[in-house]
């Protein structure tokens, strides 16, 4: 009976021993909210990413050249480099001249108004083209060493001088103020992406055409733009009265986001009647698109 007796407490003991072990805490567990890929901004329905709409390099392919800057700081921006590498259609490579991203850095401290300037970016060439605010250098200054297991000041310079303003979202990389665990967002990536699919070419844009005849004489004026992210090679623009050529021109090559206005006068027309002038960009290179190298004209009845 005794034996019994004291396997019950036994029993009793554990099995109090164990809700107390369950239900009284004996540590402290902290949970915190994990950062999610958020929006740029948090205004809802705000797109507005960039400096000016569609901003970016001629090529995905862009140069960049990191002079005067200590170990760290030269660390930090490769890193940021090949981050952005691996996240987007992007690529980046050294040059010792005529980078497209010039980094610098500075040790000295600077303030704007009453706040520690980490770093400072952005693109100081931008050429307008017809559909893009092409990009075509970059400064990047690193002035505070980074203390984040991931280089946040140097991709945060870095989206500056792909054309990315300010996010008003705090857990944004692009947030005025850098904390480590802000992270580059979704639709960050998908415009970047977005813009650089387009593929780096030449496109030669027919603008401005006006043609008027007098008897059997034809006076034309049009205007030629290079509304792509390359340079154009030598090209010619073709006159044709009813699919016939009466006239050619021959254009030299156009810089990204140069135009020529070209007035062509008293071209013999041989047909008696015509209802249709064609102006024809006739190029052997490859363009965004060849779609805008054609008008047509037809007689005013």
């Amino acid at each position: 009976m005794g034996f019994k007796f004291i396997l019950t407490l036994i029993f009793i003991f554990a099995l109090i021993s164990m809700l107390i072990f369950y239900f009284i805490p004996f540590n402290i567990i902290h949970f915190v909210s994990t950062p999610k890929n958020s929006n740029f901004s948090l205004v809802e329905g705000n797109t507005e990413m960039q400096f000016y709409p569609n901003m970016r390099f001629p090529s995905n392919y862009i140069s960049y050249r990191i002079f005067d800057c200590v170990l760290q700081k030269e660390n930090d921006m490769q890193s940021a480099f090949e981050n952005m590498a691996n996240i987007t259609m992007l690529r980046f490579y050294p040059v010792l001249t005529n980078e497209e991203i010039s980094i610098t850095c500075q040790e000295k401290n600077r303030y704007d108004n009453g706040m520690f300037v980490a770093g400072e970016g952005g693109p100081i060439n931008i050429t307008v083209a017809r559909n893009f605010d092409i990009i075509t250098r970059g400064e990047i200054l690193l002035i505070k060493n980074s203390n984040c297991p991931k280089p946040n000041v140097a991709t945060h310079e870095l989206l500056h001088v792909l054309g990315f303003k300010h996010s008003t979202n705090p857990s944004n990389i692009m947030y005025n103020v850098t904390e480590c665990n802000q992270m580059i967002s979704e639709d960050v990536i998908h415009l970047i992406d977005e813009l650089y699919s387009t593929p780096s070419y030449s496109d030669l844009i027919l603008e401005n055409v006006s043609a008027i005849m007098k008897g059997r004489f034809l006076n034309i004026n049009f205007s030629v733009m290079n509304g792509g992210f390359k340079d154009s090679v030598e090209f010619n623009v073709g006159i044709y009265a009813e699919d016939n050529l009466v006239g050619k021109v021959d254009v030299q090559p156009l810089q990204i986001g140069y135009g020529r206005f070209i007035s062509m006068e008293n071209i013999w027309i041989p047909q008696i009647n015509v209802n249709e002038i064609t102006i024809n960009i006739n190029s052997n290179f490859d363009e965004i698109t060849k779609e805008n190298n054609k008008i047509t004209l037809e007689m005013k009845q």
